[in-house]
Formats: structure tokens, C-alpha cells, sequence
């Protein structure tokens, strides 16, 4: 089992959530109105200056869903508009 960790621009929800989805996985943990600064995206501190702010969502898979979630990541980041999006993965060793 893989841990997938995706933090993007709030205004790709739809879209990564999408990706999950159309991965099947059924079950995320989302964090909304996160700070961040990435290299292509600048900034997103929720402040006057700089207004935006990210979201993260968790998501727990088997090593084929995380693939096709890597693949559906790298397919955002890929087009013209692209706002900010990043995926990690970390091997899960244990779960409750």
C-alpha cells in the first residue's frame, strides 16, 4: 500500500478529487486552506498580498491506484493553466 499526498492550488478541487475518484479510491483525507509556496506556483499564504491558498488530500491505495493518481497528477501539471499541483508517495508499513 502506497500514502499519496497531493497539495494543489483550491481552485484544482474538482479536478484532483476527479483523479482520485477515477482511480478508485473511495476514502481521502482532505485539509483545506493550507499556506504554501511551491516553484511554479509562487505563494499562497491566504494574506492581502498573496490571497490564494492550497488544499492537501491524503489517500491511502494499493500500488496500481497510486500509479494511476501519479499518472492523473502528472496530466494537471501537464496543461497550459496549470495552478499548482504536487503528488508524493510514502510507503504505508502500518494501518489501524
Amino acid at each position: 500500500m502506497k500514502l499519496v499526498i497531493i497539495a494543489y492550488g483550491e481552485a484544482l478541487d474538482r479536478e484532483v478529487l476527479g483523479v482520485v475518484a477515477g482511480a478508485g479510491a473511495e476514502n481521502y483525507t482532505k485539509w483545506t486552506r493550507v499556506q504554501g509556496k511551491g516553484t511554479g506556483s509562487g505563494p499562497h499564504l491566504g494574506s492581502p498580498v498573496w490571497p490564494k491558498h492550497n488544499n492537501v488530500v491524503a489517500v491511502a491505495v494499493d500500488d496500481a491506484q497510486a500509479a494511476r493518481i501519479l499518472e492523473g497528477v502528472r496530466e494537471l501539471r501537464s496543461r497550459p493553466d496549470n495552478i499548482g499541483v504536487k503528488a508524493f508517495v510514502l510507503p504505508i508499513e502500518a494501518a489501524t
